[in-house]
C-alpha cells in the first residue's frame, strides 16, 4: 500500500497525474445506503477497471448505455474514455473499495460551448444506491463552474432508471421522442427544487449512515486486555454491563482458542468473528490502527470508534497518520468516530449500547436528550451532569479529533429520531459551518438545539485541530447561531439549565412572566433579572409569608399561571428550615400541570428536575431567568415567518465568472479589480454603479462637471477609504468656480501626504449614506454586512451580518437590527428611505457573494438610500483564489484533519 492507502480509486502524492487533472473534484460521498464511496476525475490508469466493469455488466445494461450489444470495449474506445481534457470533455468515476461502480461524463457539443451531452453507466451490482444521482450532481456543479448551462442526453425508452435520474433531480427536464430515442434536455442552474432534492438525499443518506453507527447488531472491541485497568477493557466491560442487546466480541491479538474475557470468548483478529461485525471499537496503539481498519473492513464493519491516541494531537507525524486513517476507512466505505473518542451511547431499550468509558453509574437513564461533545473528557462530565439533574439521554457521541463524524452528522440523525426531542452540543472547532447552519436551522424548527462553543481565540482551539478565525470579530459566530435558531450558552451548566426547561416544559408563547415567592428579596431579584433580559413582568412579584402553608403557595402559583397576561411563571422558594419540603416541589408541579405554560423554579439549594415533578429547579433566580429567556427567544424564532430564499432574474453568472477568471489570470495570488471591471461585474448582477470620471487638473474637472447639474469631487486613493471625517469629498458643486476651487483645495490637501487621484461624479440626491459589503470568510464562506456608512460602522461597529443564502426575512431583519436603523425610517423629520430598493441591493450582493467564492471582498460605499431608491456611488472588489467551500452544490464528506 502507498502512504495514502494504496487504493485504486485514489492516488498518492508521488503518483503522476495527467495534465490538467483537477484534484479539487475528488470527493468522498455517502450513498443512499449509508456507505461511503469515492468520486474523482477519470484517469488513464482506469483502463483495466473499465474493462472489468464492462465485462461484468449485463447485455441489457450494455445495450441501454451504448445502443448496441458490445461484448468488449475496444482499446481505442477505452483510450478515448480515459483521456479527457477536463474542460470540454469531463468524466468522473466512482469507486467502492477497489471496485469501479459508476461512470459519468459530459462532452460539450462544440468546443467552449454552453451545451454538453451527458451520459452515465452504473454497475448492475450496485444499482439502487443513488450512484447516478451523485454523479449527476457533481457533473452539473463542475459544468456550471466551466460555463456549461445545459445538459442533453439521448435515452432509450426502456431505460427507465436513467430517465428517473434526470427527472428526480429537481431540474426542469424536457423530453422529445424521435426515431425510437427520447431526447432529454435541462438547464443545470440550481433551482429551489433541485437544491431541495439534493439536501433531502444528503439527509437520508447521512441518517442511514449514522443509524448504522448507533444501531449495530454486533460490536467488536479491538485491544481488550485481560487486565481491567485498560481503555480497551473498559469499553468492553461497559458494553457488557450496559446489557447490549446484540453480539459483542473481545479482540486480543494474543488470544488463544478458549480464552475468556469477562465471560466472553476472545478472538485474535476481527477476521476470526463468524458472521462479521457492524461496529468496531478500536483501542490499540496508533501505529497498529491502520492494519485494524483493514481487518474490520474484511469483517464487514460499517463504522469505527477509534479511542486510540497519537494522531493529530501528537504533531506532524500524528496528523499524517490521521489522514491515512481517514483515507483508508473511507476507501472501505466506513465512517469513523474519533480518533481519541471516548465513545458513543444509544440508550434505546431495544439497543442498550454503552460503547464508551462511562461506567453504568455515570450514565443518565433513557430519555429524550441527544448529546454531542468534541471533547472526550468533558463528554463524560456532561453525562454525569445530566444524570445528577435527572435528565434522560437518548444518544451520545464523543468526536475526539473529529476526523469524520461530526455534530452535523448527529444533527442529521436527530432530526428524524423520534426518541430525541432536544439536542445539546459542546463544540471546540467547526469544520463545516455552512452545513451546520443549514442542518441546525432545519433541526431547530422542530427541536431545541443548545450549543456550548468554547471561544474562538487561539487558546480555545485544542491541539491537533486547525486554527480558524471568524471574520475578524467573535460576534460573527454568535450571529451565525442566531440566524440558525440555535440557543447559544456560555458553558455546560447553562446548557443543562436550558435543557431541563425545554425537555420538561412547554415552550413559552410570549415574554410576559409572573413572579411568585415566599421571600421579598428573592422575588425582587427574579423580577429584576427578568427585566434585564427583556422579559416583561406582568404579574407580581407576589410574596406569600415565609411561614405560609404549601397550599397557599400553590394557590398563588396557580393564580399566576391562570392570568391571561402571563406566558410563564418564575417560582422562588426559600425553606424556612434547612431543607426544601418535597410537598412544595409537588405543589408547584401540580400548579404547572394544569396550564400549558412553562414554569421555572428556584428552590434554594436544588438544581435539576425532581423525579415525578417535571418543574426544572435552579439554585438562584438568575439561572432560572437566563434559561427562560433563552427558551422565549427560541420560541419566538420558531414561530416567526422565515421567508423565502431570495432569487434574482436576469443574472449573468457566466459573464461575472469570466471577469473574475481574467483578473486572477493576470494576478494569480489576488488583486483589486479595476473600476471598470468592478462596474461590469456588479452590472452582471443588476447592480448599477454611478460612473466617476478621473481628472488630473482643475480645468479638466470643470470640463467634466459641465455635463451635470451639480457634482462632487472625491479623492479616490484606497488609502483614504477608511479615514472618515477627513474631508476627502467636496459636495454640491454647481458652478465652474466652485469646482475649480474645490479641486485646488483637495489637491493641496493630498499633496503633502503623497496621495494622488481625484474624480468627478454626478451629485446624488440627499439621503442616508449606507454600506453593503461581503467578505469570503475562511471558516464561514460568504458573510454579508450592512450598516450606515461612516462612524456607525467604522467607530461603533454597528453592522448587521448574515450568511448566504439569505431569505427575504433575513434581509428585512438585517436592515432593522442595526442601532442606526431609525435613520432609515425618517429620523427627525427626514423622509424614509425606499426599503424595498435597499433590500433588493443587499439580496443582489448576497447572491453574487454566494455564487463566486473568488470574491474575497466586495464593498459598496457610499450607497445613497433615499425616498425613491438607492444609488451605488462607489464600489471596490478584491478577488483571490477561491477557497474550497465546505458546503458546495455537490455532496461531499469533508476531511477534517
Amino acid at each position: 500500500m502507498s502512504a495514502d492507502g494504496g487504493m485504486m480509486g485514489r492516488m498518492s502524492e508521488a503518483d503522476v497525474l495527467p495534465p490538467g487533472y483537477p484534484r479539487e473534484w475528488e470527493a468522498d460521498v455517502v450513498l443512499s445506503d449509508g456507505r461511503v464511496a469515492h468520486v474523482r476525475p477519470i484517469r488513464p490508469d482506469d483502463t483495466e477497471a473499465i474493462h472489468r466493469f464492462h465485462a461484468a455488466q449485463s447485455e441489457q445494461s450494455i445495450y441501454l448505455r451504448f445502443f448496441a450489444p458490445i461484448k468488449r470495449l475496444s482499446d481505442k474506445d477505452v483510450h478515448r474514455f480515459t483521456h479527457v481534457d477536463y474542460s470540454d470533455r469531463v468524466a468522473l468515476v466512482m469507486y467502492v473499495r477497489d471496485d469501479l461502480v459508476g461512470i459519468g461524463r459530459y462532452d460539450r457539443i462544440r468546443e467552449g460551448g454552453s451545451v454538453a451531452e451527458v451520459a452515465f453507466n452504473v454497475s448492475d451490482h450496485h444499482q439502487g444506491r443513488g450512484i447516478g444521482s451523485v454523479l449527476l450532481e457533481h457533473l452539473a456543479d463542475i459544468g456550471r463552474e466551466g460555463g456549461v448551462t445545459r445538459f442533453v442526453a439521448d435515452v432509450l425508452p426502456q431505460n427507465r432508471k436513467m430517465i428517473g435520474v434526470f427527472r428526480d433531480a429537481g431540474f426542469e427536464v424536457s423530453h422529445e421522442f424521435d426515431d425510437g430515442v427520447i431526447a432529454v434536455a435541462f438547464d443545470i442552474e440550481p433551482t429551489e427544487e433541485s437544491r431541495a432534492v439534493r439536501m433531502s438525499r444528503e439527509h437520508r443518506s447521512e441518517v442511514r449512515s449514522m443509524s448504522a453507527v448507533l444501531h449495530p447488531e454486533s460490536v467488536a472491541v479491538v485491544g481488550v486486555s485481560r487486565r481491567p485497568a485498560t481503555i480497551g477493557r473498559a469499553f468492553f466491560d461497559d458494553i457488557v454491563a450496559g446489557g447490549f442487546t446484540g453480539r459483542v466480541y473481545p479482540v486480543n491479538n494474543a488470544a488463544e482458542p478458549g480464552t475468556l474475557i469477562n465471560g466472553h470468548p476472545a478472538v485474535a483478529s476481527v477476521r476470526d468473528i463468524e458472521g462479521g461485525i457492524d461496529l468496531a471499537v478500536v483501542a490499540v496503539v496508533a501505529e497498529e490502527v491502520l492494519g485494524i481498519v483493514d481487518e474490520c473492513a474484511d469483517a464487514g464493519a460499517k463504522a469505527l470508534v477509534v479511542a486510540s491516541e497519537g494522531f493529530a494531537e501528537a504533531g506532524t507525524e500524528g496528523r499524517a497518520l490521521q489522514r491515512q486513517l481517514l483515507v483508508r476507512a473511507r476507501h472501505h466505505g466506513m465512517r469513523v468516530l474519533g480518533p481519541t473518542s471516548f465513545g458513543l451511547i444509544n440508550n434505546d431499550p431495544q439497543i442498550r449500547l454503552n460503547a464508551s468509558i462511562a461506567s453504568a453509574d455515570q450514565l443518565p437513564p433513557f430519555g429524550s436528550l441527544g448529546l454531542f461533545s468534541q471533547s472526550g473528557g468533558l463528554g463524560i462530565a456532561l453525562l454525569n451532569s445530566a444524570r445528577r439533574r435527572g435528565l434522560g439521554l437518548s444518544t451520545f457521541a464523543s468526536a475526539g479529533n473529529r476526523v469524520d463524524i461530526s455534530g452535523n452528522d448527529l444533527m442529521q440523525y436527530w432530526t428524524d429520531d423520534d426518541s430525541t426531542t432536544a439536542v445539546g452540543l459542546y463544540l471546540e472547532t467547526m469544520g463545516n459551518p455552512r452545513k451546520f447552519t443549514r442542518i441546525a436551522r432545519k433541526l431547530a424548527m422542530t427541536k431545541p438545539v443548545v450549543v456550548v462553543k468554547s471561544g474562538i481565540g487561539q487558546h480555545a482551539i485544542p491541539q491537533g485541530h486547525r486554527v480558524r478565525l471568524t471574520h475578524e470579530r467573535p460576534e460573527t459566530f454568535g450571529q451565525m447561531l442566531r440566524q440558525s435558531g440555535v440557543i447559544r450558552v456560555d458553558n455546560a451548566h447553562q446548557l443543562f439549565d436550558v435543557a431541563q426547561l425545554v425537555l420538561n416544559q412547554p415552550l413559552p408563547r410570549g415574554e410576559r412572566v409572573a413572579v411568585v415567592s415566599n421571600n421579598d428579596a428573592l422575588g425582587s431579584l427574579a423580577a429584576d433579572a427578568a427585566s434585564a433580559r427583556g422579559l416583561q413582568v406582568t404579574h407580581g412579584p407576589v410574596t406569600v409569608p415565609a411561614e405560609a402553608l404549601t397550599e397557599q403557595f400553590r394557590e398563588v402559583a396557580d393564580a399566576a399561571l391562570a392570568d391571561e397576561a402571563v406566558d410563564a411563571l418564575i417560582a422562588c422558594f426559600v425553606p424556612p428550615i434547612a431543607d426544601i419540603d418535597p410537598e412544595v416541589v409537588q405543589a408547584v408541579s401540580a400548579a404547572a400541570e394544569g396550564h400549558v405554560k412553562p414554569c421555572v423554579a428556584t428552590f434554594v439549594g436544588m438544581r435539576g428536575v425532581t423525579p415525578g415533578a417535571g418543574v426544572p429547579s435552579y439554585p438562584m433566580p438568575e439561572d432560572a431567568v437566563r434559561a427562560l429567556a433563552a427558551a422565549v427567544r427560541y420560541a419566538q424564532w420558531r414561530r416567526r415567518d422565515h421567508g423565502e430564499r431570495v432569487r434574482l432574474e436576469g443574472v449573468r453568472r457566466a459573464a461575472a465568472g469570466e471577469i473574475l477568471d481574467a483578473a486572477l489570470a493576470r494576478s494569480p495570488r489576488g488583486t483589486e479589480l479595476e473600476p471598470e471591471e468592478a462596474t461590469a461585474l456588479l452590472a452582471a448582477y443588476g447592480i448599477h454603479v454611478w460612473p466617476r470620471v478621473p481628472v488630473g487638473s482643475a480645468d479638466e474637472a470643470v470640463e467634466v462637471a459641465d455635463r451635470f447639474d451639480g457634482v462632487v469631487l472625491k479623492a479616490t486613493s484606497p488609502l483614504l477609504q477608511h479615514q472618515p471625517g477627513q474631508g476627502w469629498v467636496r459636495f454640491s458643486l454647481r458652478s465652474p468656480e466652485a469646482v475649480r476651487e474645490a479641486y485646488l483645495d483637495l489637491a493641496g490637501q493630498l499633496e503633502p501626504i503623497g496621495v494622488e487621484g481625484i474624480a468627478v461624479q454626478q451629485m446624488a440626491p440627499s439621503g442616508v449614506s449606507v454600506e453593503v459589503n461581503s467578505a469570503e470568510d475562511p471558516l464561514f464562506g460568504p458573510v454579508v454586512g450592512f450598516g450606515v456608512a461612516g462612524l456607525p460602522i467604522d467607530l461603533l461597529g454597528d453592522e448587521a451580518l448574515r450568511f448566504p443564502p439569505l431569505t427575504d426575512v433575513d434581509i428585512t431583519e438585517m436592515v432593522s437590527s442595526i442601532k442606526a436603523a431609525p435613520m432609515l425610517d425618517g429620523y427627525r423629520g427626514a423622509m424614509p428611505v425606499d426599503h424595498a430598493a435597499l433590500h433588493d441591493l443587499i439580496a443582489r450582493v448576497s447572491v453574487l457573494a454566494d455564487d463566486h467564492p473568488q470574491l474575497a471582498h466586495v464593498r459598496l460605499n457610499p450607497v445613497l438610500a433615499h425616498q425613491e431608491g438607492v444609488e451605488v456611488l462607489g464600489a471596490s472588489v478584491r478577488v483571490a483564489p477561491a477557497p474550497t467551500r465546505a458546503d458546495a452544490e455537490r455532496r461531499t464528506l469533508l476531511a477534517d484533519v
